[in-house]
């Protein structure tokens, strides 16, 4: 049988993990600064925890897992009726009762609704692990993948979008990523509705406007009417989507547009705070008010987020936003939350791309210590020990072979240094350091060996 991956999964290399690690380790630690605590849930869920949460498409793209005991006969006749109506998306306790989890937001929630007693509200929790969906694969799309979210559960304040946009400010600048963390509110986007014959219509006139860097204005236009706004209800949404400029002056715009409207007038504000509040001089990455911004407007009430890498061909590579009853889906009201995620394989592409890897990532054992024999083997074990006490990574080749099979081990490992310890060296209390990068032999004494790394 030839070995092969899963569709949509993929192995990782040392060179791929030690990349990913540290951008795993740059976010993490930007959540650690900001309070956040670590949680880590199930890779499955209970199927109903899930179905319902991500609309009728997202349904269809979570991985449900079979119950033990199909194999039983007693169980098989009842089962297989029901096969039909698992592959149509339905959940049939006879066949499946469990999921792998599609995201981390919806068990985050589910943890909050069943821990609420417990909790210190603010809640601010980080999680960073891997989600499957049933896509089909393509560049940049994966069966598995991981997310990297961070989320504050039982606060309205406007301090956690704030410190959201920072958080997402100060990693992409020590990734060394230039950036656009665009934001947008629900809110303003709901005036918009309201403006063009009611809220219902708000899904419609979004998903249009959404298509505006795709279609152009034109092309949007045309949307709309098909979709039955009138001349003047397309007016508004062209004056919407024209608005431009400055951040300043796209406030003064909307609040000229919806002077009116209350709701518009308080996503605005929403808006002018965090914006009054970000530290622009302090990042390279600013802050940009982006009215075709929509993200998934079922889910979202207030504040919305998305960043995008500058000079890179590449979608999002984080996004995010408020949602005030998340765990209402679980019975358990009045708890407000506010999240962001960061798309690690996408930063990763854009790391790629930009060249941006620090090179010092890439480091793994510093010294390989020649295997010399049999006697010499006990002597050189000692001196590697006394190496990793002292930090320094160290390897010992394997068995006693030729000088260049041991060579050809450390070049391919990329490890900088070889030493050799003979019968003549271990009577000196000396040992042969070689620098495999520049090729330079020195002898020096065992008892220094480990300032010379």
């Amino acid at each position: 049988m030839k070995p092969t991956l899963p569709q949509g999964t993929r192995d990782f290399s040392a060179a791929i993990l030690r990349k990913r690690n540290f951008i795993f380790q740059t976010i993490r630690d930007t959540f650690e600064l900001y309070g956040f605590e670590p949680l880590e849930t199930p890779a499955m869920e209970h199927t109903e925890t899930l179905m319902g949460k991500y609309g009728d498409e997202g349904d269809k793209l979570i991985f449900k897992i079979l119950n033990n005991g199909l194999d039983n006969p007693a169980k098989h006749d009842s089962a297989k009726n029901d096969f039909e109506s698992v592959l149509n998306g339905k959940t049939m306790k006879g066949i499946t009762e469990r999921a792998l989890r599609y995201d981390l937001t919806i068990p985050f929630a589910r943890y909050v609704a069943m821990n609420h007693g417990q909790l210190s509200f603010p809640f601010k929790r980080y999680q960073m692990q891997p989600v499957w969906r049933a896509d089909r694969p393509q560049k940049g799309r994966y069966r598995e993948f991981y997310q990297c979210d961070a989320d504050i559960a039982g606060s309205t304040s406007l301090l956690h979008e704030t410190e959201l946009a920072l958080i997402y400010a100060t990693v992409f600048q020590q990734l060394n990523v230039s950036v656009e963390i665009r934001i947008n509110n629900r809110k303003i986007l709901n005036a918009l509705a309201n403006l063009c014959g009611g809220a219902d219509r708000m899904m419609m006139i979004t998903i249009a406007i959404d298509k505006l860097d795709k279609i152009g204005i034109d092309k949007v236009k045309e949307e709309l009417a098909t979709r039955g706004l009138n001349e003047d209800q397309i007016k508004t949404v062209e004056s919407f989507i024209s608005i431009s400029g400055t951040n300043e002056e796209k406030i003064t715009q909307l609040q000229s547009l919806f002077s009116e409207d209350a709701i518009g007038l308080e996503g605005i504000n929403e808006l002018k705070f965090i914006l009054d509040l970000f530290p622009h001089s302090t990042f390279h990455s600013p802050l940009i008010i982006d009215l075709s911004l929509a993200r998934g407007l079922n889910y979202y009430t207030g504040t919305i987020f998305e960043v995008k890498a500058i000079g890179v061909q590449m979608g999002s590579i984080g996004g995010g936003g408020r949602y005030d009853d998340l765990t209402g889906l679980f019975d358990v009201k009045g708890i407000a939350g506010v999240g962001i995620s960061f798309g690690v394989d996408r930063i990763y592409d854009v790391m790629e791309e930009l060249n941006v890897f620090p090179e010092s990532i890439q480091k793994g054992t510093t010294v390989l210590f020649f295997n010399t024999g049999a006697e010499e083997q006990k002597y050189i074990f000692s001196i590697a020990q006394n190496l990793r006490a002292a930090g320094i990574s160290a390897e010992i080749f394997h068995e006693s072979a030729k000088f260049d099979k041991q060579f050809k081990y450390a070049e391919k490992k990329n490890i900088p240094f070889v030493a050799i310890i003979g019968s003549k060296e271990i009577e000196n209390g000396t040992c042969m350091l070689k620098n495999l990068a520049n090729g330079e032999q020195k002898e020096v004494a065992v008892a220094e060996l480990k300032n010379n790394f």
